[in-house]
């Protein structure tokens, strides 16, 4: 095991190549046969993932032993260069030893006990939720209880078979490792960087159990935001249907229930997406004010404030999203029946009232800046939703993230009001407008983004933005921290001044 290392850090710059399936190993005839001197790897199992993680170990020039309970079956599955044995003999010769077997399969591999002894054994098993609730100690940890004799290294459990075939691409790089004994995580953590792929040390094996709960996970960060634009949705839904489906029904009589499906909804997302992008700015401006007060950036923020913190960027892409879908609606808007209808009574009646022009001239330069706001709007969160990628924002400086994020994002914000404005133009006056006395849609919505615009602006006058720039490097009032000097005359002498 001592010379393993070593061979892996020559390999990991060179073999950092996807293999995409058996056809393309079998065809290249440098992989038909191991590397003379190539470390050799085990593998239990002979599952997808055991094929994939054959594969991906023959391009990145291991020798792999594959050991099967049915070794003549399952021999043309894994390529050619890959030795498939029985488990006996797999297990002989490497030093380190893939399980690739579920975890109620492990007992069966007990009566390896004696030559699986001093060997590094890698778990890459994954637990279902119910599995995972049910047992108190992870994979990994009842592995490592079965073989005592054995350094088990937990690894590899967030990696698809696909990943595995495909090669690593950006955000599915990161292998997480965790094991009791720093000398075989080491060597595993070679083996990933050999692989192409990113190590990252999750400390003792006491870790596995939050590891394996990695790939159980769906979206963690993006439920609360996700329940949020939903419950904007429906009540906004709620509102625009009262309003223009059943007050027509109810006091005029008009069926206009088939306003749902398109109309109705078209109306409910442009009012989701700027309150949810009202509310990415909300907490930094509900951050400063606390600061202010407390005179201080030492102090904690509430957990709710917090947490609010760390959900903007799935707050600012959901609002995108249902932004994007507003520009989709409203193009499809002139391909409904109803509004060919429409426009067809329209011009009937302006024959009947014997006029032959119709212009008016408030109306076009109102809409004609409208679309135009909107449009830069769109673009705007447009440029945000693309620089929140991982791959994008990698490539960009603090400066350059938080000029995008903050300062392209609130103008965004301030070209959203003024598409609303101008959408609402003189309507919030006239009382027609107030069906069943409720106000237009658009009245609510401008609640939120104008107490962010103009709390934004008081921000940047001087007497405010000066000592928000004094807090935020470290000066405190007067009461709010104060740091003891010790009275010991010696221990004076050893506090520093800088």
């Amino acid at each position: 095991m001592s010379n393993l290392p070593e061979v892996v850090i020559k390999m990991s710059g060179e073999m950092d190549k996807p293999l995409i399936s058996r056809r393309l190993v079998d065809s290249d005839g440098s992989l038909a046969e191991a590397p003379c001197g190539a470390p050799k790897v085990g593998i239990l199992g002979s599952g997808d993932f055991a094929r994939s993680l054959a594969t991906r170990l023959v391009g990145s020039g291991f020798s792999v032993v594959v050991g099967s309970r049915n070794p003549k079956r399952t021999a043309g599955l894994f390529p050619a260069s890959a030795q498939v044995t029985f488990q006996e003999e797999a297990v002989s010769s490497p030093e380190v030893i893939f399980v690739a077997v579920f975890r109620e399969h492990y007992a069966t591999l007990c009566s390896l006990s004696d030559q699986l002894a001093g060997k590094i054994l890698v778990d890459v098993s994954n637990p279902t939720e119910q599995e995972h609730l049910r047992h108190h100690e992870s994979n990994a940890e009842f592995l490592a209880s079965l073989f005592p004799a054995c350094t088990v290294v937990k690894a590899f459990n967030v990696i698809s078979a696909w990943t595995l075939q495909a090669g690593p691409r950006d955000g599915n790089r990161q292998v997480p490792i965790c094991s009791d004994q720093q000398e075989a995580k080491h060597t595993v953590s070679e083996m990933v960087r050999a692989m192409g792929f990113m190590p990252v040390d999750m400390g003792l094996l006491a870790s596995a159990r939050e590891v394996e709960a990695m790939p159980l996970r769906l979206l963690p960060g993006w439920k609360v935001p996700t329940l949020l634009a939903l419950g904007l949705f429906v009540c906004f839904y709620a509102y625009n249907f009262t309003r223009d489906v059943l007050q027509p029904y109810v006091q005029e009589g008009k069926n206009k229930f088939y306003k749902l499906p398109v109309s109705v909804v078209n109306t409910t997302l442009p009012c989701v997406a700027y309150v949810l992008l009202s509310l990415v700015y909300l907490p930094g401006v509900l951050a400063a004010a606390l600061q202010l007060w407390r005179g201080t950036k030492y102090r904690r923020f509430p957990d709710w404030l917090d947490h609010w913190l760390q959900h903007r960027k799935q707050i600012g892409l959901l609002s995108f999203f249902c932004a994007a879908l507003h520009a989709l609606y409203s193009f499809c808007l002139p391909l409904r029946r109803s509004h060919r209808y429409d426009l067809i009574n329209m011009a009937v009646k302006q024959v009947l009232a014997n006029k032959s022009h119709l212009w008016v001239e408030e109306e076009v330069w109102r809409m004609e800046i409208y679309l135009s706001l909107g449009v830069l709007a769109l673009g705007t969160l447009s440029l945000l939703a693309v620089t929140s990628l991982p791959s994008i924002a990698n490539s960009l400086n603090w400066r350059e993230f938080s000029f995008v994020q903050s300062t392209l994002g609130f103008v965004a914000l301030v070209l959203s009001t003024l598409h609303t404005l101008t959408y609402g133009w003189t309507r919030a006056f006239e009382e027609s407008r107030y069906k069943f006395y409720l106000p237009p849609t658009f009245t609510l919505t401008l609640l939120v983004p104008c107490v962010v615009i103009l709390a934004k602006g008081l921000f940047l006058l001087p007497c405010f933005s000066r000592r928000l720039v004094k807090i935020r490097r470290g000066w405190e009032r007067d009461g709010a921290g104060k740091f003891m000097l010790p009275t010991d005359p010696m221990l004076l002498e050893k506090t520093s001044h800088v």
